[in-house]
């Protein structure tokens, strides 16, 4: 069975998307760390063209971003301030993101671009995580104990303009915050990703902020980067596809609950070097696509007229007459799943407690 996306004009396989967005969802309520740097190339594979591919898992972040981050609010564990300066590099670093995006574009190299950096960047991030889990593993079989610094100082540490954090309980210069959002805003204008796997070791050990605070403060950071960005791919591009973009959210919000739970009750250190070797071979996978088998990507089927049903049709028409209001929709859509989401969950949580109460 094949569904139509009217916007990225090519057929899927709705089974496929859904499965492949559970997996990576567990896998990133497991470890706690994004998935758009493994969702974005499985959609390439799939013969979604690589520009349609980061726009559309940029909505998916931003409705699962908006799912996590209210389970936050409604926890109190999110330091405000800290994030809006965050968002503040983060804009700035979006804007340039698009700016760059559109250059490649224009000169028909964005998706040997994107094929690009996410070859370099799961090779960087599965080596390193690939050394150090396989250093903890090694650690845990000898029973060795390293003792950490208390503090480490780095160069960004000596910037002016310092401000209180009092949620963090930090002094700190404002332009920390920013220019890690800037580096986050960039990166996830290019690659359709959030920028967590950025964003949570910084604010860890280079910011310094409370554990406890990192994954609520990172969720509303990525909200309002994934706002920009999907606003800015569709008003720009009228790249984002409604249909993919349902398929996406309802597999990741589900595969987070599932990880999330399972994280729980598994050591994770094992699963650690298995996952920084899913994307070593993801990597080289894109290797192999970029530079012997570039047919092969975008080697689906396109539709004629015929094939597009009342709201296929709709999605187009609305895209192209008022991309302005399109990129606006398409926000609102992801944010209402997002909250629709967070309440569904809290909700079966409570009523379980309540079960639990009266057995």
């Amino acid at each position: 069975m094949e569904v139509f996306l009217p916007i990225a004009q090519v057929f899927v396989n709705p089974i496929e998307i859904l499965l492949l967005s559970a997996i990576v969802g567990v896998l990133s309520g497991l470890f706690g760390v994004g998935g758009g740097f493994l969702m974005t190339p499985f959609l390439i594979f799939l013969g979604i063209p690589p520009a349609y591919a980061v726009a559309n898992e940029a909505n998916n972040i931003l409705a699962t971003s908006v799912s996590g981050s209210t389970t936050h609010y409604l926890k109190n564990t999110l330091d405000y301030k800290m994030g809006s300066m965050i968002v503040i590099g983060g804009v700035v670093g979006t804007s340039l993101g698009i700016y760059t995006f559109t250059y490649f574009k224009g000169i028909g190299k964005i998706d040997t671009v994107i094929s690009l950096a996410y070859m370099y960047i799961l090779a960087i991030i599965g080596t390193l995580m690939l050394v150090e889990s396989l250093g903890e593993i090694d650690k845990a079989k000898r029973n060795v104990v390293v003792k950490k610094k208390l503090h480490v100082h780095y160069w960004i540490h000596g910037l002016p303009l310092r401000m209180r954090f009092p949620k963090s309980k930090l002094y700190e210069s404002i332009f920390t915050p920013i220019i890690i959002g800037l580096l986050v805003g960039f990166i996830a204008a290019i690659m359709g990703i959030g920028g967590a796997f950025i964003l949570v070791p910084a604010m860890i050990y280079i910011i310094k902020m409370p554990t406890k605070l990192v994954p609520g403060t990172s969720l509303f950071v990525t909200i309002f980067v994934s706002v920009v960005v999907t606003f800015l791919h569709s008003f720009n591009y009228g790249s984002i596809d409604l249909f993919l973009v349902l398929m996406l959210v309802v597999g990741s919000i589900i595969g987070v609950q599932v990880g999330q739970k399972l994280g729980e009750r598994i050591d994770s250190s094992g699963l650690r070097a298995l996952l920084a070797i899913l994307l070593l071979i993801v990597g080289i996978a894109i290797a192999y696509d970029t530079f012997f088998a570039d047919q092969i990507i975008n080697g689906n089927t396109k539709a004629t007229s015929s094939d597009l049903n009342f709201f296929s049709q709709f999605i187009i028409e609305f895209s192209q007459e008022m991309p302005f209001f399109y990129g606006l929709f398409t926000i609102m859509f992801a944010i209402i799943l997002g909250v629709g989401a967070a309440f569904i969950r809290r909700f079966i949580s409570n009523f379980r407690k309540k079960l639990l109460v009266k057995s």
